[in-house]
This record gives structure tokens, C-alpha cells and sequence, in this order.
């Protein structure tokens, strides 16, 4: 939790320094290391206690300062000082898609506008059209986008819920009273956003455990508190809920509380036609005996079928196929060889190609390809031919040293608005792998941007095509494409299609990708790295690719290195 409050604090002084019209080299530096803070799977406190903030990337003498402020206090005073200077609500409205720092400063200065709620107010009634390169149009957009806002502050990303509910099950599986302690809800179902967090724990002293619960330092309201239930609201105004079961009826109650509801239901109508009854705390009788309880394979077991992954549980034909033992063999973290999207410094990424080496080799990769960006998206510095014979060469250099990884020399290559790469086919020959992506013209009509993904498919060069529907939680939806005729150019020419696990993309999601497996598709796992830590992205790329139904035969990234380079070929 203290990660993502250094990092909240960080990411918020950029933007108001921003705002402010401040140094660009020193909100780089706050944006840097709130991204760097935020990716790290350790705890930063450690590093604060043994005097070792330096030591972390991007972290200087100052920085390290304002981190051990944090954790003592809870904040800075250089926050809060800035915050006297510009409204909260100012900031806020960064939020909204195509509204940047000048963009924010403009309609505060012109119209003191102070929140999004008063933006939303002034776009209505007409006061926005007017104001310098403001065209109707543009509040057009800033209404789409507050509506986009809202809909997202409903939910938080996979990330977010996993680093809350890790932190609460940190503190209270430590308590000798806990015997057994388990995230549960669409969280432990590996959906993409959730709305809130549910907790189970298995414990002979309940009222220990919830008043431990209530205590956590990161608690910032208690909303209820029960014998046998509690809810707390964080400081991030993340609401949390845990129910402490008996030890006997914990794997009922982690099933139940699982769920989805569709998954419930179908279970129930099948306990009854067994003349049985389900519920949260277990199977039952008829003289309600109690027949399974303690675990969730004991209950599948008790109602005839096989278990059943968390993943797979939302009715979508995963029952029947555990009552006939055809349940698929998920692909797992430890069958993933290497990652096929990651960026270097040499385009928008925060890491060199030897960092990216060092990180890809912790994780036991066998290749990692370094995707940087093509010439054309000048915006992340995408590489011209020049630099790309640089790139070339150090990537040979540093694989002639490596042990045990291969870096694969590799693009991310634009598909422009007609569908070709950005790149000759002189250059992009040169490529062990050419990633293709679509990162401009998402207004365009759904046959278009289907005949641009069509074709590029149909190149000879491009091996996989990333983030095929263009989302981007929660300021972009998926743009329309014909699923269709994606999949069926893609089986034609042995073209991949990403499963992009960057918690902000999650694309393709668990439906398309499905169908694109049963379509006889390819997929290519990618984290869209642009730091060594998202390298651990990947766990949600294969939590997507499970909700997906796919096997290890399904991913691309299961291969050897070997037989990934002879598949590839077109």
C-alpha cells in the first residue's frame, strides 16, 4: 500500500507542477519514479528503513527524502504546498481524455472552472465553445470523455485490486488465528476491472481478526463492522470486505463468494436435480448432513465433476464440460518462455536493452523480443533507420555475451490508415519479429479499421498484431472490428494476435480470445513493457489467457526459441 501512496503522491506533483507550467525535466523525474515505484513487487518501505532509496532507479537524494516523508507522515510538504496553489479539482480533470495540463489551466483561468462536475456543467450550456482552439467538436469530446471517467471510477484495474487486497492479506495472514486467508469475488476470477474487493479468512477467532482488520493503518473508514463481517473504505477510497468463516466451511464459502453468480445458479439447479442443496457453507442432504464443506475440489467432486479453475467460472459451458472430464489444461505462468512486447530507452521506454535482459532473466525467460516503436509514431521517439542499426548492434553485442536469453531484435510497426507498416519491406525483413499495431485513427469506420488489421495480417513480414481492438482502460473503449474476418486472415497467414497483459489494455479480452483460439488463431502473450518491472505484467496476460480457456499449445510463448522462430515464418 505505501507504493501506491508514494506513487499517487508523485504522479499527482508532476501533474501540478505541470499545470503550473514547472521545469519538464523535473515532472519527467516525479513521473519516472511514481511509474518505477508503482511496478515494484517489494515493498518500498524496506528500502527506506536500510537507507537504500538511492539505489532504486530514478531515485536521488531528493526524491528519497520526500518517499521517507511519505511513509512517516502520510504525505509531503511539497504536495500539499502545491495543492494550496492549485485546486484538487483542476488536476482532476487531467483525467479526462484530451484534456491536458494547458487544456486544465486554460478553463481554470478563463472560467474557474475547479472540478469536472463544473466543467461537465459549462460544456452543457455552452460556455466551453469560444475559449482559444476550443471548437464544438472538442466539448463534444470532453463530455464523451467525463462520461468514459465516471464509468471507470466505478471500477479499478486488475493491478490496483491485486496490490489492495495483497497488502490487507499481508498484514492479516500473519495473525496466528488465521488459518486460511483468500481473496475472492471477480478478483480472484481474474476479470480485468473490479468493482470492489472481497476477503475470506478461516479463522477460530473471528472477533481477533476483524478487529485487526478494522486497525490497518491504510484504513480510512469503517463502514460496518460485525462479528463475523466488516467493510472498510481505504485511503483510496477502495472498499474492502471480510468475512471470517469457520475453518471447516472455508472452501464452501471461497466457492460461493467466488462465484460469478451465473456460476452459482448453475451449480445450485444441478445440486437440486441431485436432490442436494448448496450454499456457502457447504453440500447437504436431505436431513441437511453436510456432505462436503472444507475445500472447493471436495464440493465439485460431491456434485460429480471435475474442479474447476477459478478462470473458467462465469457459465459459459465450463460445468458441462467438468461433468464430462473435458475441462481444458490452462496454460500456467511456469509454461511462459518469453514476452513479445517490451520497449527500451531507445524508444518510450524507461530501461536499457541490458536492464531489460537482467529483468527477463529473473523471470527465466528464454527470449524477450525488444519491441521499441516505429518510425512514424514520433511521439515515443519510434526509430529511424539510423537508430535502428544502433539498436541492432548493441542487441548482437549483449547476445554474444548472454547465457541462457535470447533477445529477439524486434518492432513495434504502425499500421498506417490503409494498413501498411511504416518500415519498407527492406527493413522490416531485418527484424526477428514484427509486432504490428494500430495507434491512430480509432474513430474510423468498423470496416475500415478491419481492412487495416486484414491487411496487415496478410503482410509476409508481420508476425503478431498488438492490442488488436485498441483499448485502454478506462479513457478508451475498444474500437469496432469484424472478429470475423480478423480471425480468418489471421489462420490464413499464420498471424498472431496479442493478448496484451499491460492491466490498462488487457486486449484481446477473455470472449474474442476464445473465439479466436476455436478459429484455429494463434496468440502471443505481451506485457507492453515500458519499464523492467511490467516485465511481471505477464501475470495477467496469462490470467486473461485462462479466462480465455487457452491451453499451452494455444500461446505462442510456450515455445523454445528454437521452434518459435521456425513457427513464425510465413
Amino acid at each position: 500500500m505505501i507504493n501506491a501512496r508514494v506513487a499517487d503522491i508523485f504522479r499527482a506533483i508532476a501533474e501540478l507542477l505541470e499545470i503550473r507550467g514547472g521545469n519538464p525535466f523535473r515532472i519527467r523525474a516525479y513521473g519516472r519514479a511514481a511509474d518505477r515505484i508503482a511496478a515494484m513487487q517489494e515493498d518500498v518501505g524496506p528500502y527506506a528503513a536500510q537507507g537504500r532509496l538511492e539505489e532504486l532507479e530514478g531515485i536521488g537524494k531528493d526524491l528519497a527524502a520526500k518517499i521517507e516523508e511519505i511513509i512517516a507522515t502520510g504525505s509531503c510538504r511539497h504536495y500539499e504546498d502545491l495543492k494550496k496553489i492549485i485546486p484538487r479539482g483542476v488536476v482532476d480533470m487531467l483525467a479526462v481524455p484530451g484534456i491536458g495540463p494547458k487544456t486544465a489551466k486554460l478553463f481554470y483561468d478563463e472560467l474557474d472552472i475547479r472540478s469536472v462536475a463544473a466543467l461537465r456543467r459549462a460544456a452543457r450550456r455552452g460556455r466551453l465553445a469560444g475559449l482559444p482552439g476550443v471548437r464544438q467538436k472538442t466539448v463534444e469530446n470532453v463530455l464523451k470523455g467525463i462520461e468514459l471517467v465516471e464509468k471507470g471510477r466505478q471500477r479499478m484495474d486488475i493491478e490496483t485490486a491485486r496490490q489492495v487486497a495483497g497488502a490487507v492479506v499481508g498484514e492479516l495472514k500473519n495473525l496466528k488465528s488465521v488459518k486460511d486467508i483468500e481473496p475472492a469475488g471477480s478478483l480472484r476470477r481474474g476479470r480485468e476491472t473490479v468493482r470492489d474487493i472481497d476477503i475470506l479468512a478461516a479463522s477460530f477467532k473471528p472477533a481477533q481478526v476483524m478487529e485487526a482488520f478494522v486497525a490497518l493503518p491504510f484504513v480510512k473508514r469503517v463502514s460496518a463492522h460485525g462479528a463475523t463481517k466488516s467493510s472498510v473504505l481505504t485511503k483510496d477510497d477502495i472498499q474492502v470486505d471480510l468475512r471470517v468463516l469457520a475453518p471447516s466451511a472455508f472452501g464452501a464459502a471461497l466457492l460461493y463468494f467466488t462465484g460469478s453468480k451465473d456460476h452459482n445458479i448453475k451449480l445450485r439447479q444441478l445440486a437440486i436435480r441431485k436432490k442436494l442443496r448448496i450454499n456457502e457453507y457447504g453440500v447437504f442432504d436431505k436431513k441437511e448432513r453436510c456432505l462436503a464443506s472444507r475445500s472447493e475440489a471436495e464440493i465439485y467432486a460431491r456434485l460429480g465433476m471435475d474442479f474447476i479453475p477459478p478462470e473458467l467460472r462465469e457459465d459459459k459451458g465450463e460445468i458441462e464440460a467438468a461433468r464430462r472430464h473435458r475441462l481444458p489444461r490452462l496454460v500456467t505462468l511456469k509454461d511462459i518462455r518469453g514476452d513479445f512486447h517490451a520497449h527500451t530507452n531507445y524508444s518510450d521506454g524507461r530501461n536499457t536493452p541490458e536492464e531489460m535482459a537482467t529483468a527477463a532473466r529473473r523471470l527465466g525467460y528464454d527470449y524477450l523480443c525488444l519491441t521499441d516503436h516505429s518510425v512514424s509514431l514520433r511521439v515515443a521517439r519510434g526509430l529511424d533507420k539510423e537508430r535502428l542499426k544502433k539498436k541492432r548492434a548493441h542487441i548482437d553485442k549483449l547476445n554474444g555475451r548472454l547465457k541462457g536469453l535470447r533477445l529477439l531484435f524486434a518492432t513495434e510497426a504502425e499500421i498506417d490508415a490503409d494498413g501498411r507498416m511504416d518500415y519498407p519491406v527492406d527493413i522490416l525483413r531485418t527484424f526477428d519479429v514484427v509486432v504490428a499495431a494500430v495507434h491512430s485513427g480509432f474513430k474510423q469506420s468498423r470496416a475500415h479499421l478491419t481492412r487495416r488489421i486484414v491487411r496487415a495480417c496478410r503482410n509476409p513480414d508481420v508476425h503478431i498484431i498488438a492490442h488488436p481492438t485498441g483499448r485502454q482502460w478506462p479513457a478508451r473503449p475498444s474500437y469496432e472490428v469484424d472478429f470475423d474476418e480478423i480471425f480468418k486472415a489471421a489462420a490464413a497467414t499464420n498471424t498472431a494476435l496479442e493478448i496484451n497483459g499491460h492491466p490498462m489494455r488487457m486486449d484481446l479480452g477473455d470472449i474474442p480470445a476464445r473465439a479466436a483460439k476455436e478459429a484455429g488463431v494463434r496468440l502471443a502473450i505481451g506485457t507492453d513493457a515500458h519499464d523492467a518491472a511490467h516485465l511481471d505484467y505477464m501475470r495477467f496476460g496469462v490470467g486473461l489467457a485462462r479466462r480465455a480457456w487457452l491451453e499451452k499449445k494455444d500461446l505462442l510463448n510456450t515455445l523454445s526459441l528454437e521452434k518459435l522462430l521456425k513457427v513464425i515464418k510465413k
